[in-house]
């Protein structure tokens, strides 16, 4: 048997943690007596709910030793607060994940961030949650740690060809992540446990002499030559700098704009807008796995769909199992909601959003908007989803049926109330949600939720809760680069980053961003000195 070569058993969910079966199993299937069978090592565990639910359990031969869990000191972190500087705006996964990066390749990173420490945060949050209140500097989209802190800390992706997932992963159990994340195929960290190991990551940065300044905002940044000098925050002061690595996410507007009105580049990209949808986790469990009641060992059921409708794409986005709902409105005036999960997912309801593509070339409406148009489209959404809210940050919203069948749920709007509930903390009014959207992406989701009902029986019921607006799945804006040194084509030194630039689409592919972009930075500096 050679190193790379896996073996593969499939166990029911009561037996998932009998070792000795999996021993016995394992043993069918070796065919060499030069290793000990204890030196198979698990490498990948997934669920396979296609007809009666297993474990998948892969297994692969460890020489030697079997590897030790990854500690902070593998990854060469070094003391940099006397090397060059290079700034970081936003200090999200891609920000975070670019501080790491730079300083293993010698360079002191200096983040930038508009919002507060994690721990702050917390307290603005609670005022989102229970009275309405949005801080717009501080709010589940910004502060420590970008939107992922406090929305789920999925850390699936597809981006494997863009970088070492693997490396992102171990960073994570390096920083008090569970070990199970290298191993499961949907590796999810959870809400509540996502925060310790940012707070871990500011440790490592801030012990290695990298700095993070919080409640700064960015509002310009300077060129001469047509290279960065210099970057402006919002009191007035101005810091120099050679670099700037712009990894501000995909709600900062108003970095977008500071790119209109300085005349840089930016242009308009596809992306999706969409609604919530809310069912009880035991539903989805009994359709996900034909079963009536879930087995313990068996993790809350997720679903994924997508079809093309009429020339675009309609798909489920960022689906929550045991998951909640939460009010992502980063202004006043505005309603959007997104979804995360606890580590356990043990919440009694299961989310999704459920969105349709938005092209350029859909919005001609806001033409003379430029590259903003699609940043006006989401605005628009988001304040009428407002006002039917009825203010305060409660959510219109509809049972799915009523939803798919454009009316509101019950003639005085109680039925929805009365008999459906909601992980939303803020709140819901009956509303005829439906009426929020252009017409051309209602009758899309419209026809997407029927068609997946016909596929998931009983997914499409009036046990099920819709919630609007699902706006923010991606930036509508990219910030255009060069695809070898990463740098904007107008501006030496200004290095687009992540999500907000058009690049990431989730913590995994934004952290691979900004360690790619970090890497690239590190090589213009060293040319610069």
């Amino acid at each position: 048997m050679n190193p790379n070569e896996e073996i593969e058993i499939r166990v029911r969910p009561e037996e998932l943690h009998n070792t000795p079966l999996h021993w016995k199993l394992l043993s069918k299937q070796w065919k060499s007596r030069s290793a000990d069978i204890r030196q198979l090592m698990l490498v990948r565990r997934s669920v396979d709910a296609r007809k009666e639910p297993v474990f998948v359990l892969k297994y692969r031969l460890s020489p030697g030793k079997k590897p030790a869990f990854p500690s902070i000191s593998d990854f060469g972190y070094r003391d940099v607060s006397d090397r060059p500087e290079v700034m970081i705006a936003g200090c999200g996964p891609a920000g975070m994940f670019a501080a790491l990066r730079l300083i293993e390749l010698g360079f002191k990173p200096v983040i930038i961030e508009r919002g507060k420490e994690i721990r702050e945060r917390r307290r603005d949050l609670a005022l989102l949650n229970r009275q309405g209140i949005v801080n717009p500097d501080s709010n589940y989209c910004f502060g420590e740690g970008g939107a992922g802190t406090f929305s789920d800390g999925k850390l699936f992706t597809r981006s494997t060809k863009k970088g070492d997932v693997l490396r992102i992963l171990n960073i994570f159990a390096a920083h008090g992540a569970s070990p199970d994340i290298l191993i499961d195929a949907h590796p999810h960290i959870g809400t509540n446990r996502l925060p310790k190991i940012i707070e871990n990551m500011r440790k490592t940065i801030l012990g290695c002499g990298g700095e993070i300044m919080f409640g700064r905002k960015l509002v310009n940044a300077g060129t001469e030559g047509s290279e960065i000098q210099f970057v402006e925050f919002e009191d007035g002061r101005r810091r120099k700098t050679q670099s700037l690595i712009l990894a501000t996410g995909h709600s900062a507007r108003d970095i977008f704009e500071l790119f209109v009105r300085n005349k840089w580049d930016i242009e308009s990209k596809g992306f999706a807008v969409g609604v919530r949808v809310e069912h009880p986790q035991t539903l989805i469990d009994s359709i996900q796995y034909h079963v009536s009641k879930r087995n313990p060992n068996l993790p809350a059921a997720a679903y994924s769909w997508v079809r093309q409708i009429n020339g675009r794409g309609v798909y489920s986005f960022c689906m929550c199992p045991g998951g909640i709902i939460c009010p992502a409105a980063t202004n006043e005036g505005e309603i959007v909601v997104n979804g995360w999960s606890p580590s356990r997912r043990n919440s009694p309801y299961a989310n999704s959003g459920v969105v349709v593509e938005v092209k350029p070339e859909d919005l001609s409406f806001y033409r003379k908007d430029g590259p903003m148009a699609g940043i006006r489209f989401q605005e628009m959404l988001e304040k009428r989803a407002f006002e039917a809210g009825g203010g305060g940050q409660k959510a219109p919203a509809q049972s799915l049926t009523d939803f798919t069948e454009a009316k509101v749920s019950s003639e005085e709007g109680q039925r929805l109330n009365r008999k459906l509930k909601t992980s939303y903390v803020p709140g819901i009014t009956s509303s005829p949600l439906h009426e929020i959207f252009p017409r051309w992406i209602y009758d899309r989701l419209k026809l997407g939720f029927v068609e997946q009902g016909r596929l998931m029986k009983g997914y499409h019921t009036e046990g099920a809760i819709v919630l609007g607006v699902e706006s923010r799945t991606s930036s509508p804006v990219k910030i255009p680069r060069d695809p070898v040194s990463l740098q904007h084509p107008q501006i030496g030194g200004l290095f687009p980053c992540g999500e907000g630039a058009g690049y990431a689409g989730g913590i995994m592919s934004a952290a691979i961003d900004g360690e790619n972009c970090a890497a690239r930075c590190a090589e213009y500096m060293n040319i610069k000195r």
